[in-house]
């Protein structure tokens, strides 16, 4: 459990910074995949869109860590923000998955 008595940005250093390298980590990988690799189980345009929507999620997610970098720690993020971006890794991580147990069939 977090102290609860960190300042507000301390608070933010501590859970935010992490999270958003946790996000373009994944997004990073997606991205990876989904370029070098042709998934059967998805058709092409299925997989230029879930690409496109990494992209454009990798570029905010960069956006958002400069701003964070650039204030010192000083803004969050809202989570109407951030829950997009969980959902996308979530799709994400579930294409990965299938990936890897087509490829153990």
């Amino acid at each position: 459990m977090r102290d609860s008595n960190l300042p507000e940005p301390e608070l933010l250093k501590t859970v935010l910074q992490p999270l958003l390298e946790d996000f373009q980590y994944w997004f990073t990988r997606s991205r990876e995949l989904l370029e070098t690799e042709q998934l059967s189980f998805m058709s092409h345009q299925e997989q230029s869109d879930l690409l496109l929507r990494v992209k454009q999620a990798q570029d905010k997610v960069n956006t958002a860590k400069m701003l964070f970098a650039a204030t010192d720690g000083q803004v969050g993020i809202e989570m109407e923000t951030l829950m997009p971006w969980h959902k996308l890794v979530t799709e994400c991580w579930q294409v990965a998955m299938r990936f890897r147990q087509d490829r153990e069939v």
